[in-house]
């Protein structure tokens, strides 16, 4: 699929996007034309970094995903340190692509990869459904479209302008914009505004992942037939299993879009350059690793404890891949290392990581559902956690040991290693706590989600298919619609009932076993062929089936802002401008406005020294109580917005704009 094949030279397919973007254009900014323009500039801004893969003799969605974004990454540099405009950085973007195109020109790569092309095609229908379940921009939306919308309306940029706060600090999970400026980009070409690129990027995207995730299939199980079951299990479990979207409706944001799109290409990358190793997979890898970092930084360790567990499961069962998986992680992290190095001094100010005892008790009050407790220092995540994704999750973790019967195999490595490694971590009551130090317990928990599940359930259904000839596919069938019923899954905010215990210490106890058994096991008994793959959709169809059925917009926000005061914001007070209010309207000022609030909710603020979140809201709460103006003074507050619903306050300022809601004050001259 990626090989050179000797064939005809010819411009590289996504050239098309430039007259696609041309086209969509001419339709007005809303329906059909909003989307052909948010999938036009998300592909244009793809090609720079497509036409360096081909030059470099890279093919796939994978590759131009890595050396796309790879390629934004020193064009946003460049623009925060000369403090120009985020124009600047689609002008660097023209002329890498320029000075790349005559050299991806004289590739003869052959044709282009048209059963990715094919899948991408076939992403196009669900972004279409999830158009229809975009809801409103709520939760951590906000704070993402309030970073956006910055880039979008601010000049002089520099790393700091696009915090909430202007007296702030930066937070150290999306210290460098990455994503950020790439959704800002998206709403410069294609004319929309940024909310419309937050609420209807996913439909964009979603192509994208379908084109990636079906490539890590590939990649590892080298049989177009698993990587279709690879697609298919993790398009359930992520989009169909819960319902209304699930994850992919949260494509526009940095840890879902680094989970469904950078992370499977990173996967694919490292298992390519672990058969054909050379200098420009260790290229892509390099910028992939470093894009997964900068975009969402726990993604990072959490995809290095994947394949760190993959190499020492490989080496152990097949005593090969040593150089090659060493060479492949150098490439990936050792980039990484310098992103570290720079953000080392804002993640040790962060109060969640090695925190003191009252936040760590606070933390383990937050997440009491989540996590199993004997003391402070000896706790780890409850079973129930790993194995609450609904039915693709929990046959995945049920059918782990069977890849004992493949362990020379590296798929089964990786299903072995990677579960092993992951629950590893997440279940052990004296590894746990360490782990939470160093990432904070809240994204510790995020690990679980990383056991490679519709890898585990794609290995067994190719061993079963070659123990079960046709029988296979009944018997998959049948198990979908068992499991759907029995374990639809816990996709709530906390933990309610959570997914079987047994299942994960199925994995975790069966994973063991399938290493020892592995080691004297020599035969191989596996299938790539067309039974496995059928099997994999045929379980993921009574999932998908109850996913339609409850495909409905979830997302209302109690706290939305009026049209009114919107109007007002944006014609009456000037950028950068500094804004007092409640919490939950500043949270929403922050992202529908081009300004700086003195105070947002806690739970949506990098817990810094110079952040102080806490002491912001206890401020916020005594302004509201007494209407001291000298509160408005130590945040140097020119505007204040009061929720007259809630509060009684009537300062002595100017009244600009009042509503039945709300009311908006300018300090007086």
């Amino acid at each position: 699929m990626w090989a050179l094949r000797r064939g005809v030279r010819g411009a590289p397919v996504l050239l098309l996007a430039l007259p696609l973007l041309g086209v969509a254009r001419l339709f007005p900014a809303h329906g059909f034309g909003l989307w052909l323009r948010l999938l036009a500039a998300t592909l244009v801004l793809l090609l720079p970094g497509s036409l360096v893969a081909r030059a470099l003799r890279l093919r796939g969605a994978s590759a131009a995903v890595a050396l796309g974004l790879g390629a934004l990454g020193p064009a946003l540099l460049l623009v925060f340190v000369v403090h120009s405009s985020i124009w600047l950085a689609l002008v660097v973007l023209a002329v890498i692509g320029a000075v790349a195109l005559p050299f991806a020109l004289r590739v003869i790569s052959g044709p282009p990869p048209w059963d990715t092309l094919a899948v991408a095609f076939v992403g196009l229908a669900l972004g279409a459904l999830l158009w229809h379940v975009a809801g409103a921009v709520t939760g951590d939306a906000l704070f993402h479209l309030g970073r956006v919308r910055k880039l979008v309306e601010f000049g002089d940029l520099h790393v700091r302008s696009v915090d909430e706060f202007r007296d702030g600090g930066l937070h150290p999970g999306y210290a460098f914009p990455l994503w950020h400026g790439f959704l800002a980009l998206v709403s410069k070409v294609a004319g929309v505004d940024p909310t419309q690129v937050m609420l209807h990027e996913p439909s964009a995207v979603v192509p994208i992942a379908f084109a990636v995730v079906y490539e890590s299939g590939v990649a590892l199980f080298r049989s177009a037939w698993l990587g279709i079951g690879v697609l298919a299990a993790t398009v359930t479990a992520a989009a169909f299993a819960p319902g209304h979207g699930g994850s992919f409706i949260l494509l526009a944001q940095p840890g879902t879009v680094d989970r469904y799109v950078l992370v499977p290409a990173a996967l694919t990358l490292f298992f390519l350059f672990l058969r054909h190793p050379g200098w420009s997979l260790a290229f892509g890898l390099a910028a992939v690793g470093v894009e997964v970092f900068l975009v969402h930084a726990s993604t990072a360790v959490f995809l290095g404890i994947l394949l760190v567990g993959f190499a020492v499961a490989r080496v152990v069962l097949a005593r090969t891949d040593l150089r090659s998986s060493a060479e492949a992680l150098a490439a990936l992290f050792v980039p990484v290392g310098a992103a570290i190095v720079w953000l080392l001094p804002i993640i040790r100010e962060t109060a969640s990581h090695s925190p003191s005892a009252d936040e760590l008790q606070r933390s383990l009050e937050k997440y009491a559902s989540e996590v199993h407790v004997d003391s402070l220092h000896r706790y780890a995540l409850r079973p129930e956690v790993v194995s609450r994704g609904g039915a693709v999750a929990v046959c995945a973790l049920v059918v782990v040991p069977l890849a004992a019967f493949a362990a020379r195999q590296r798929w089964a490595a990786f299903v072995i290693g990677g579960t092993l490694a992951i629950l590893g971590i997440e279940l052990l009551v004296w590894v746990f706590p360490h782990f939470a130090d160093a990432v904070s317990l809240s994204q510790a928990r995020r690990a679980a989600g990383f056991v490679p599940f519709a890898f585990a359930l794609a290995g067994a259904a190719s061993v079963l298919a070659r123990l079960l000839g046709a029988f296979v596919l009944p018997v998959a069938l049948g198990a979908g619609i068992a499991l759907q019923l029995a374990f639809p899954g816990d996709f709530g905010p906390g933990l309610e009932k959570g997914g079987p215990a047994a299942a994960t210490w199925i994995a975790a106890v069966g994973g063991l076993a399938a290493l020892a058994v592995g080691l004297v096991l020599g035969r191989r008994i596996d299938s790539r062929g067309w039974a496995a793959g059928t099997a994999v959709l045929l379980f993921c169809i009574p999932i998908a089936v109850h996913g339609l059925h409850h495909w409905a917009p979830v997302r209302d926000d109690p706290h939305a802002l009026t049209p009114g005061l919107l109007e007002a914001l944006g014609d009456e007070i000037p950028k950068r401008s500094i804004v007092f209010a409640d919490l939950e309207t500043s949270y929403r000022i922050s992202a529908f406005a081009p300004v700086y609030v003195a105070a947002a909710p806690p739970a949506h603020v990098a817990d810094t020294v110079a952040n102080r979140p806490y002491a912001r809201r206890l401020s916020v709460i005594r302004y509201f109580r007494s209407g001291d103006p000298a509160i408005l003074d130590r945040y140097h507050a020119d505007w204040l917005v009061v929720d007259r619903q809630r509060f009684d306050v009537r300062p002595k300022w100017p009244l600009v704009y009042e509503d039945a809601r709300y009311a908006l004050y300018h300090r007086p001259a």
